[in-house]
């Protein structure tokens, strides 16, 4: 691109027709939030990605290689959602150093895949002025090409690219329509439209007013919003029914969560069990066959038993994020936020904790307001994370009877686990009221949320996500978890008598004995002792370390974890066990983000502090109560 010379400093440029450019080795795909951005992302690069942060900061990005029909391969950098490139919050801020190429550490993109909603293009097109105007090869994306064509909407793509001076491609990446086009630029076969001239414009009424003109140059016809969307919505954004209709859905999710992958995480066990004896018969009695069996089968395999449980969590929490209800989840939420003082702006963030609590504080990067994403970063640790999970599964089935508790739809296990979940959600609430009431106090923040259409979820896009959340998993299994065993087994045999000592004796007995009088009163052993202390790596290390203490324990090394765990834990115990990890921070990955995002270790040592005393007084209450 280059200046207008007719202009005289008017701030407008001229783009200039160039010939068809060569395949581009990185490109930056920009887009609004709901725009579709991810879902192009994973429809170019498949399964060829990985998730990193900018260097310098935390906010999440993702990367991939999408291979072009000639055997070329192509970088594709998924920037943070933005609406325009004033950037107000630190995502955005990260979007705008990128696409300048003023973000040390990141290359500048060669090209840049702009992505808008072509049912909401009036709105959209606001970001393309700015992003025209960088001066890079840009192809403007127009997305949900379906959903415009069955609402009635139409556009004369030809004439949009001549008011645009960049070509323009129309496609569903749900549904793979038109995503040739996309591989076309990449590869450089698509070539530039004729030149025309682009205002350069940073005020948003103008830029709203210009977009506007495009639009209707290009002949946009707005789609009609279909009569059961606004059926749907006059019921989901209902004061009343709304906020039901919502504790509903929670209430089914957690229920399928319990009792459909129950099978399967017992199939599982089985499995595990069956291969444990297959291997102990097969390898001679030693020291290596003990730490193969005894410390990394039954501890790593103790937690791969919960992997249904993790994945139906995700998948529902897809479904809701792909159908389009957790935008108006956030809506109704935005309600109850501003009676703790928060902003609709953190419940998002706050959504994203029950998967876990690390990407949960790189999006409070979205709350311009500094007090308010504090806030946010201090309760989010609360929400029932997916590494609490595989712990409450496992306590609930071995402790609380599987039978009726409100009719037939909600079993007493059921109940305990939506229990947990609540109690972890009040603790956030009431923390986040402490909080904005005193040291983070500051005026409430308007909520501004653009409504995505209601889609069908694909099962390509489903199935991603859970291969992805799948390796999460297994790649925590494989090296915290895996480290965490091995050591504990090393610690259980030093020292090493070169025979059977009592597990007590060795150095992690000793290690749990002498915190046992600090959690005694909590109704815990020696051994839950040792787990807490692993579980400060990962939550779900408690499992393995106690499959690993029990698989090594004569006394309970015949018994399936939940019966070991009955012989040294009473009722009101593993209740006490319960609390004590719904509200105990005990993530060392978390800890170091929130310093990191923070800047400074105040916040997350006040932060690990608060919720320890909060979970040892919880755990206190509820096992005196119980007994």
């Amino acid at each position: 691109m280059s200046e207008c010379s007719s202009c005289h400093g008017c701030g407008s440029q001229a783009v200039v027709e160039l010939s068809r450019p060569a395949a581009v080795r990185t490109v930056a795909l920009v887009g609004p939030p709901n725009s579709g951005k991810t879902t192009l992302f994973n429809r170019l690069t498949g399964l060829r990605q990985k998730v990193a942060n900018f260097p310098g900061v935390t906010v999440e990005q993702h990367t991939g290689i999408a291979e072009l029909p000639d055997g070329r391969s192509v970088g594709i950098v998924d920037l943070p959602g933005i609406y325009s490139l004033n950037p107000r919050s630190e995502d955005e801020q990260v979007a705008y150093d990128v696409l300048h190429g003023s973000r040390a550490g990141t290359a500048k993109p060669e090209a840049i895949l702009l992505v808008l909603d072509s049912t909401n293009l009036a709105r959209h097109l606001m970001l393309a002025a700015p992003i025209l105007a960088l001066g890079l090869p840009t192809l403007i994306i127009l997305n949900m090409a379906d959903d415009l064509r069955n609402r009635g909407g139409k556009l004369d793509l030809r004439k949009l690219s001549h008011e645009l001076g960049a070509p323009v491609a129309l496609i569903s990446a749900r549904a793979g329509e038109g995503v040739d086009e996309v591989f076309d630029f990449l590869a450089g076969a698509m070539a530039k439209p004729l030149p025309t001239l682009l205002p350069v414009l940073h005020d948003v009424p103008k830029c709203r007013e210009w977009a506007g003109g495009v639009g209707t140059k290009a002949g946009y016809l707005p789609p009609i919003a279909p009569k059961w969307t606004r059926r749907l919505d006059a019921v989901f954004l209902h004061p009343v029914a709304g906020p039901l209709l919502f504790l509903l859905v929670v209430v089914g999710v957690i229920r399928t969560i319990f009792m459909a992958a129950l099978p399967l995480s017992n199939a599982a066990q089985t499995a595990i069990a069956i291969s444990g004896k297959w291997i102990a018969a097969t390898l001679p009695a030693s020291l290596l066959t003990s730490l193969v069996v005894d410390g990394v089968w039954k501890g790593v395999g103790s937690v791969l038993v919960f992997l249904p449980q993790v994945l139906l969590l995700f998948l529902f929490m897809g479904i809701l994020e792909d159908s389009g209800y957790l935008a108006r989840a956030a809506l109704i939420a935005d309600r109850t936020m501003a009676r703790v003082g928060l902003q609709g702006k953190s419940f998002i963030p706050l959504l994203s904790a029950y998967g876990c609590a690390v990407p949960a504080i790189l999006a409070t990067r979205t709350i311009e307001n500094k007090r308010d994403r504090i806030a946010t970063i201090l309760i989010a640790p609360f929400m029932t994370c997916s590494a609490r999970l595989p712990v409450y599964a496992l306590l609930i089935a071995a402790f609380i009877p599987d039978r009726h508790f409100i009719g037939s739809i909600i079993t007493a296990q059921v109940a305990a686990l939506l229990g947990l979940y609540l109690i972890g959600f009040l603790a956030a609430v009431v923390t986040a009221r402490l909080l904005k009431s005193s040291v983070l106090k500051s005026a409430q923040a308007p909520f501004l949320l653009e409504m995505p259409s209601y889609r069908w979820p694909t099962v390509r896009s489903l199935g991603l996500r859970l291969l992805d959340r799948a390796k999460v998993f297994l790649y925590r299994a494989g090296t915290i978890i895996l480290l965490v065993t091995v050591v504990l087994w090393v610690m259980a045999h030093v020292p090493y008598t070169g025979g059977q000592e009592p597990i007590e004796n060795s150095l992690a007995g000793t290690v749990g004995r002498t915190i046992e009088p600090l959690i005694k009163p909590l109704g815990f052993n020696w051994k839950i002792g040792i787990g807490l202390i692993t579980s400060l790596a990962a939550r779900e290390t408690i499992i393995s370390t106690l499959g690993t203490i029990y698989g090594m324990d004569p006394d309970s090394q015949g018994l399936d974890l939940q019966k070991a765990l009955r012989q040294d834990l009473t009722p009101g115990g593993a209740v006490a066990l319960l609390v004590f990890f719904a509200f105990a921070m005990q993530c060392m990955s978390t800890v170091a983000v929130v310093r990191r995002e923070t800047g400074g270790w105040k916040w997350p040592i006040l932060q690990f502090a608060y919720m320890g005393v909060l979970a040892y007084a919880g755990a206190f209450l509820a096992f005196h109560a119980i007994g």
